[in-house]
């Protein structure tokens, strides 16, 4: 049995540590509702674009972009993976980065190529250590993400597809669901399919000025450019919340060790006044 100085230290250190968990909890608590707020209030231009997306899609015009042509084959494919850029904050990183190694597995098992976009230092060094080709990265956003700093690797992305470098892109993120349950997701982003878009009510035409090539290009771009911002919002929102979770987790763990190592301390304690007690009593007995 370890002595009564190492068992305090252990105490003591312990101590500590749940002090920093403590504090950490709260920090991202605070966070974590600036988080919610952000993702909820991007939800209704999201909404809205989506909606214009989709009458554009739908009205009548000789210009048919390349985003809303759906290929015949696909033999490359575009990623964008959306993770943190700390730690401590669960599996939420695990998870969607599970889910994207199957999917890599799979399309290199049909032969298909891929080029990836990290937005996160996690998902950054996950595929640097698996040599994939990474063509573009973001990293640094920190709690409050802003567009202008996605728009750069979005784009090459985009200028990825519109050059047939790949012949699909899809981005992989976590999905915020409640302060206790955050989901990884794929979804695709183009080609633009009726079921992303969603159905137009009606019948739509425009007039387009200067030309519906510049207006429907720089709309869809738009709308892609907010696919991606309001996935990286949803997942700094997972991102505090399971940071919330799992610093409230190892504070009431550290509390149970404290608990442990107290009783444990009081045994060794009353083992040594006891062995005193006897050798007292012994001595005595002697005399």
């Amino acid at each position: 049995m370890a002595g009564s100085r190492e068992i305090r230290n252990k105490i003591k250190s312990v101590k500590n540590t749940q002090k920093i968990t403590k504090a950490m909890e709260m920090v991202a608590a605070s966070k974590m509702r600036k988080a919610q707020n952000r993702m909820k209030t991007a939800r209704p231009y999201g909404e809205k674009i989506r909606q214009v997306a989709a009458h554009l899609s739908r009205a009548s015009s000789e210009y048919h972009h390349p985003f809303l042509i759906k290929r015949d084959t696909v033999k490359r494919v575009g990623i964008i993976i959306v993770t943190s850029d700390k730690g401590l904050c669960g599996g939420l990183n695990t998870n969607v980065l599970r889910m994207v190694l199957n999917k890599i597995k799979r399309w290199q098992a049909e032969g298909e190529e891929l080029e990836v976009c990290c937005v996160g230092g996690k998902g950054l060094g996950f595929m640097q250590r698996l040599n994939a080709n990474v063509v573009s990265q973001i990293i640094g956003l920190g709690d409050t993400p802003h567009l202008e700093k996605m728009v750069g690797a979005v784009k090459v992305m985009l200028d990825g597809y519109l050059e047939d470098r790949f012949d699909a892109l899809h981005i992989f993120y976590t999905r915020f669901v409640n302060t206790m349950t955050q989901e990884p997701v794929m979804e695709q982003l183009l080609p633009l399919s009726g079921e992303a878009l969603g159905v137009a009510e009606g019948h739509w035409d425009y007039i387009y000025e200067p030309d519906a090539k510049e207006v429907i290009d720089a709309v869809l771009r738009r709308y892609i450019e907010m696919l991606v911002y309001q996935a990286v919002a949803e997942n700094v929102a997972s991102e505090q919340s399971a940071r919330m979770v799992a610093m409230k987790a190892a504070s009431d763990n550290a509390g149970n060790v404290i608990d442990e190592l107290t009783l444990i301390y009081n045994k060794s304690r009353q083992a040594s006044i006891t062995k005193e007690l006897s050798e007292i009593v012994g001595g005595a007995a002697a005399v």
